[in-house]
């Protein structure tokens, strides 16, 4: 064989091997622990019966993530596992009403401190579509707790369960985008609200009822070393409560909807 084609073969060969992604970038980046810095914006309202806005919370809250996720051949091949668990602390801002209703809606504003706390655990099998594309439907099981600093503090929590989709794509070697897809139910949702100083709220415990939950999401994953993984991603939540009573109070938790969206940043061990 001539030498310059000799050369040509061999040079195309590695820029194949290193440009073009198989599934195994895929595998890669689903077996591997992360910590990620998450930003959750938080989009609260209540409404009356007549769907007038009662009161609202907004704003960013901080916070840190840690998951764990592998890909094996257990049972089914290709199992997919994850665990996540992440805690958000900071502060968001109250806009509402005095609760005798002499004032209407915005003549209140506070900050009200905020802490957010959710874990879950995931189980799916996925399918290889193509070279680079994998489908994983899952189901998931998890509990989501609002620790909300409005009055002498309140806190909402819930579980949930359901089932979901990963589609994930790897472009180029190293690369993989991911988008997320679930739908669930959120069941034992409660309040709980801390004994009132001043004895004009109620305390103690209410039912919330239960609603469909939706969650989707985008992320990226970069391998910067065989081990050290980059990861980037955004997620959007929705739920929403009923209303809640408090034995033979006259005041009562009002109808709610919570959308939660959260940004993500981190780092993976890649094993």
């Amino acid at each position: 064989m001539d030498l310059n084609k000799l050369l040509l073969t061999a040079v195309c060969a590695t820029c194949s091997t290193a440009v073009f992604a198989s599934i195994t970038d895929i595998k890669t980046a689903n077996n591997q622990a992360a910590i990620q810095y998450t930003s959750t914006q938080v989009n609260y309202k209540e409404t009356d019966s007549n769907g007038n806005t009662l009161d609202t919370e907004n704003g960013a809250v901080p916070g840190v993530a840690v998951l764990f996720t592998t890909m094996a051949d257990w049972w089914l091949g290709n199992d997919y596992l994850q665990v996540e668990y992440s805690r958000n602390s900071g502060s968001t801002t109250y806009i509402g009403a005095p609760l005798n209703g002499n004032a209407p809606f915005g003549s209140i504003s506070a900050q009200d401190s905020a802490v957010l706390i959710d874990y879950d655990l995931r189980y799916g099998k996925g399918f290889i579509l193509q070279d680079n594309v994998m489908l994983t439907p899952y189901v998931e099981i998890g509990h989501h707790e609002w620790d909300r600093g409005v009055n002498a503090g309140e806190t909402y929590s819930n579980k949930y369960y359901g089932v979901g989709a990963l589609g994930q794509y790897s472009p180029v070697r190293k690369l993989v985008f991911t988008a997320n897809a679930f739908v669930g139910r959120t069941y034992h949702a409660t309040i709980d609200l801390s004994p009132d100083p001043y004895g004009i709220l109620p305390s103690g415990s209410s039912d919330l009822g239960s609603s469909n939950l939706y969650k989707i999401g985008l992320g990226a994953d970069y391998a910067l070393t065989p081990n050290i993984h980059l990861d980037a991603g955004v997620d959007y939540n929705q739920f929403r409560y009923g209303n809640g009573i408090f034995g033979n109070t006259i005041y009562g938790e009002p109808n709610s909807s919570t959308r939660y969206t959260t940004v993500k940043l981190g780092l993976g061990y890649a094993f």
